[in-house]
């Protein structure tokens, strides 16, 4: 990849993760117990899922489907199908249930600034409901202008703007609100099917947030933390 002129940012797996305690009462209403320690990566096992193996449409119910048993597995729920099937259904009904993306990820605020701090530009560009900006600043994570946050050029919402991932219209909103070309810029998200499909097809370079490895042998970029990003910028 070159060297970038601006970088893009997902928000879901980037900086948001889901609220530990919402899934573990949704596991406890199929009478599941389940540890808060598997939950983080029990989401990096579903966003694999989003494989970029595809054409046309994504199927987004199948692969929500595959996601949400992969988050089951990866949560150490056993092979009884009925079981399986009731926290199915519970986990379901709790991610379409309000705010559950609103537990920040350690560390991501941290490596936002270093990112922003090597003189990228940095913008969002997230699938949403059209308050991802509203909450990112209240949670002091970042914000357009000056604030309690750190700074960004810009936040383009799906649910704001009608137009979501991987439909590449989305990234061109932000790349012309901050003047840079799509080839000097890359984008970071957590789903390959919606993020690499998506960034490829507007011409950024791609990268996967892959923390536990679960995408070896990829034909993307991938990396561990927002700090890594940073650090790859500068070594550019």
């Amino acid at each position: 990849m070159p060297a970038p002129k601006a970088v893009l940012l997902d928000v879901g797996g980037i900086f948001h993760l889901p609220d530990h305690g919402r899934i573990i009462d949704a596991f406890a209403r199929a009478d599941v117990s389940v540890s808060a320690d598997v939950l983080d990566r029990a989401h990096y096992a579903g966003a694999a899922q989003f494989t970029v193996d595809y054409e046309g449409e994504l199927d987004w119910k199948g692969r929500w489907h595959s996601y949400l048993e992969a988050y089951i597995t990866a949560s150490g729920v056993g092979d009884d199908p009925s079981v399986r099937e009731e926290v199915h259904v519970h986990l379901d009904n709790e991610f379409a249930a309000g705010p559950l993306w609103a537990r920040i990820i350690p560390g991501s605020v941290d490596g936002l600034r270093a990112l922003v701090g090597t003189g990228v530009h940095v913008a969002i560009v997230s699938n949403a409901d059209g308050s991802v900006a509203q909450r990112l600043a209240e949670q002091e994570v970042l914000q357009v202008g000056p604030g309690l946050g750190v700074e960004v050029a810009c936040v383009i919402d799906s649910g704001a703007v009608g137009v979501s991932k991987p439909d590449p219209r989305i990234f061109h909103l932000a790349l012309d609100a901050i003047g840079v070309e799509a080839g000097d810029a890359w984008y970071l998200g957590d789903m390959p099917g919606i993020d690499v499909v998506g960034a490829r097809a507007a011409g950024l370079w791609p990268i996967v947030m892959d923390p536990f490895g679960m995408q070896v042998g990829a034909d993307y970029a991938r990396v561990t933390s927002l700090a890594e990003v940073a650090t790859m910028v500068t070594a550019r």
